[in-house]
């Protein structure tokens, strides 16, 4: 039997766990999992109790050894280089890892990062992707460097963007697809012949983290355009809008003959079908099929109209849409 590689793991997002489960499986006879560096516990619900993350909690039920360091300093980098890692695998850990870190295992610190690179560099590829209209999207194996998302890629797994999925439908396939694209290359990488592309600085895109104002909805614009933004922000930050004096969160759309034109101005309240709330846009109709007010559940638009009525000629008021993706990193 082949030398296990000893690999530590760093992420904080429960997107990983998926990928922890087949290495501590499947993949145990290629490697070893000596330890785990998650995110410090933080404070959670009204009664702000700090709580562990579900990375954190699953290591210790494998009672795996776990920092939670604030930022990834020297101190860090040492109690890493204690462990005497192969490999750092890295996956929505929220912490950015110096030069000296990232050189540490002896075979160099290796990246998931969930979008089909040069794509979509940054804080929110999945969000990013689907509201922008993609229809696939996927999970990249690469070295890291220190630039932003910018180091050789070694393989991709492609996943599907559905017409009714959200950030949270997205995310379950590309856990799915992560685990799936470690294993394959496992082998490959602890032999040598893993072979890591340069990514084409030309095609680079970029998404910054998600404020609660990018839910803001602007009517005039396609109604293709803002299905794809409430479908892509949904379970955060959420798109909302304000009807009849009330905040309502949006939590899935499509479009109604998205070329076809209004007569009515953008904004205004058409009625409903069996499936959702009509609203005009600027080009097309957009239907909204999951609405939450405050204090409530995110409902279908038919439970959620029972008890809240919306007249025909309702206006609902636009906000600018905010910039989500650009060919340069965005603040």
């Amino acid at each position: 039997m082949a030398t296990r590689l000893r690999l530590v793991f760093m992420g904080s997002d429960p997107i990983a766990l998926p990928l922890l489960e087949a290495l501590a499986g499947e993949g145990a006879d290629r490697v070893e999992i000596v330890g785990v560096f998650t995110q410090p516990d933080r404070p959670v619900g009204r009664g702000q109790k700090l709580t562990a993350n579900g990375i954190k909690t699953w290591a210790l039920t494998k009672a795996l050894p776990v920092w939670q360091p604030e930022k990834f300093d020297e101190a860090a980098r040492s109690q890493l280089e204690a462990l005497r890692p192969d490999v750092a695998l890295v996956m929505a850990y929220g912490h950015i890892l110096r030069p000296a870190a990232i050189d540490t295992p002896r075979l160099g610190t290796l990246n998931l990062h969930t979008s089909l690179l040069p794509h979509y560099r940054g804080a929110s590829p999945i969000q990013s992707a689907i509201a922008s209209g993609e229809t696939e999207t996927g999970v990249s194996l690469m070295r890291i460097v220190p630039a932003l998302d910018a180091g050789p890629v070694a393989d991709v797994a492609r996943v599907t963007i559905d017409p009714f999925d959200t950030a949270l439908t997205v995310e379950t396939k590309l856990a799915e697809a992560s685990a799936a694209l470690v294993l394959r290359n496992l082998a490959g990488f602890a032999s040598g012949e893993l072979v890591f592309v340069p990514q084409d600085e030309a095609r680079a895109t970029f998404c910054r983290k998600l404020r609660k104002e990018d839910g803001g909805l602007d009517f005039a614009a396609d109604a293709a355009v803002l299905a794809a933004r409430i479908n892509g922000l949904y379970p955060w930050p959420t798109c909302h809008v304000e009807i009849l004096g009330t905040p309502v969160k949006l939590g899935l759309a499509d479009a109604v003959s998205p070329t076809g034109a209004n007569g009515t101005e953008p904004g205004v309240v058409r009625g409903h079908d069996a499936d959702g709330l009509l609203v005009s846009t600027g080009r097309g109709m957009l239907r909204l099929r999951r609405l939450q007010r405050p204090g409530g559940k995110m409902l279908p638009a038919p439970d959620f109209l029972r008890g809240f009525e919306i007249p025909p000629g309702t206006v609902l008021a636009s906000t600018p849409l905010t910039t989500l993706v650009a060919d340069r990193p965005l603040r």
